[in-house]
């Protein structure tokens, strides 16, 4: 199918690379009006028909600004984020703060700006980039970004519950190891702070998956659209897992 997002006005944030840009395309490609946002403007360059703004998901005046501008809108996918290695034991207090401040409080800033134009429109759709790392699932040394995706998962009810009778549906996706230009830095630090060679690394993360690969931002960009569009109207407050089995 083509055109499956025709007619309709979507936000994307960190649209720059990795998953948020596959969404941000993909978004244009099935007709979405699309506004790609990131905190580097530059990494927004060749997203189609996208209308593209720099945007730090960490400042409420500039997210506020921004769907000043944008309007009333269909589609807000919080795709910004950051994967903190470590237990406790390596956890500051400001590794902590940062973690849920980019993870959890930036989704907070933006459906709290963009969902009265929702509202006022009689509908929308919120996808919250989540992580099989979370609620789902405890994993070795993700210690504050396991908490803090399993906070996404929690907000993404709260909000599924408070508007369910609105016509605004929020949902939360929830991936497997992607690869994306993200991963490879978390590779290649990983590989020089243990001294292990970056293919070992690699190899470690693919072994992890049942099915014996790493996922591509693609099949998550086709999951968002899914959600995004009126073909999943009867689907909110739900942990859509995307991980090659790795939950299993």
């Amino acid at each position: 199918m083509a055109g499956r997002l025709e007619g309709k006005t979507a936000v994307v944030t960190a649209a720059g690379q990795g998953i948020g840009r596959a969404i941000a395309e993909l978004f244009v490609r099935e007709g979405a009006t699309v506004w790609a946002t990131d905190l580097d403007r530059a990494k927004l360059d060749g997203i189609g028909a996208a209308e593209t703004r720099a945007l730090d998901a960490r400042s409420t005046p500039a997210v506020e600004a921004l769907a000043a501008e944008a309007g009333p809108i269909d589609i807000l996918v919080n795709a910004a984020g950051f994967v903190f290695h470590g237990t406790v034991l390596e956890t500051s207090e400001a590794d902590w703060d940062f973690s849920f401040d980019l993870n959890v409080k930036s989704m907070h800033r933006s459906i709290k700006a963009f969902l009265p134009g929702m509202l006022e429109k009689g509908g929308g759709s919120i996808v919250n980039i989540a992580s099989g790392a979370s609620s789902v699932r405890g994993i070795p040394n993700r210690y504050v970004y396991g908490a803090s995706k399993a906070a996404v998962i929690g907000l993404t009810k709260a909000v599924a519950a408070d508007f369910i009778r609105k016509g605004v549906r929020a949902n939360a996706i929830c991936p497997g190891t992607i690869q994306s230009p993200s991963l490879d830095e978390r590779i290649n630090a990983q590989a020089q702070s243990s001294g292990q060679s970056i293919d070992a690394v690699r190899q470690a993360f693919v072994d992890r998956q049942p099915m014996g690969r790493l996922g591509t931002a693609d099949e998550i960009a086709w999951l968002a659209v899914y959600l995004g569009s009126d073909e999943s109207s009867y689907t909110t407050g739900q942990v859509h897992l995307a991980d090659g089995g790795f939950a299993l």
